[in-house]
């Protein structure tokens, strides 16, 4: 594929980006382009700056590289560009193109795909809010990070989305199987009990849509290890004596808490008020996830005495 030259919308939008790097001391000009570019107009265009290329297309990053730009290759193709300028900033930051907290500027295609005609100075402490494998990695525990992965990103579609324009809350814990079922009991119907282990895996996507239905059930969904769910609708019978958590968190928190502290499981609770994922380990909140509809945040816990829950 013979690289495109640059149309005068990309050079002025390349100046203009340029100027705003400059001006806000941003760390980084990030192009999200749709095909390939004339490399050496674009270093050309953009000057001294550090430039990073984000691109679904394997073969619209050819020869980047060799320009000193950075390729950057994505796996998004499809989504609305918001979410994959955010994908693409979490794969820079994974990657230590950026710092976590850095300021980019962003030329991307926000109203006509394949035009680039917009131009954003993006503060990543704002912008990004995915869990990242470092995050999960993280956390000292035997679940293996790719069914972590699984069940929290799970998690965050289920408080994000909800069901049917309605919020709902749930519980995920995971790992230490054995302990976790002897530590609940089923509080009556188990939907997803007498399915085979491969009907049960969190790894299908069927799956994932079915846990989404019957999460509108109470109580919680213990997985295992390898990502199968081992029981729904589970009551947690672990005491919560020895644990403690924010003021305003109800039930579900608690049992999380209190399970995690009792076995070497992680549980991810969904809150039903606003749809925020806690991650517990230990008996205590490691990780949040605020799900907007913008992109998320992650938050650093903080301590509150607790209290009577609402």
């Amino acid at each position: 594929m013979s690289p495109a030259d640059l149309s005068p919308q990309m050079e002025h939008l390349l100046d203009a980006g340029s100027r705003l790097r400059q001006a806000s001391e941003a760390e980084a000009l990030l192009l999200l382009v749709d095909q390939r570019l004339d490399w050496e107009l674009v270093r050309g265009r953009a000057g001294p700056a550090r430039i990073l290329v984000a691109a679904d297309e394997e073969e619209h990053l050819a020869g980047a590289a060799e320009h000193g730009l950075r390729p950057v290759l994505l796996d998004v193709a499809g989504l609305p560009v918001h979410e994959r300028l955010t994908q693409a900033l979490l794969e820079c930051v994974a990657d230590e193109l950026i710092a976590p907290e850095a300021r980019v500027v962003a030329v991307y295609s926000g109203f006509e795909a394949g035009i680039a005609d917009s131009v954003s100075l993006l503060r990543l402490e704002e912008h990004l809010g995915q869990l990242t494998s470092r995050d999960l990695r993280n956390l000292e525990t035997k679940v293996p990070l790719e069914t972590l992965k699984l069940v929290v990103d799970l998690a965050v579609e289920i408080g994000r989305e909800g069901r049917e324009g309605k919020p709902v809350g749930t519980l995920f814990v995971v790992g230490d199987t054995r302990k976790v079922l002897q530590s609940s009991h089923a509080t009556g119907f188990d939907p997803v009990r007498g399915y085979s282990r491969t009907e049960r895996r969190l790894s299908d996507p069927r799956v994932r849509e079915g846990i989404k239905e019957i999460a509108q059930l109470d109580g919680a969904f213990v997985v295992g290890p390898d990502g199968t769910v081992e029981g729904a609708a589970r009551y947690i019978d672990a005491s919560a004596e020895s644990v403690s958590v924010a003021k305003g968190l109800g039930a579900r928190h608690w049992a999380a808490a209190a399970i995690t502290r009792r076995t070497k499981s992680v549980a991810v609770a969904v809150s039903e008020t606003n749809g925020t994922v806690r991650i517990f380990h230990n008996g205590e909140v490691v990780l949040r996830i605020e799900p907007f509809r913008r992109a998320m945040k992650w938050k650093e816990f903080e301590y509150e005495p607790p209290g009577t829950a609402d």
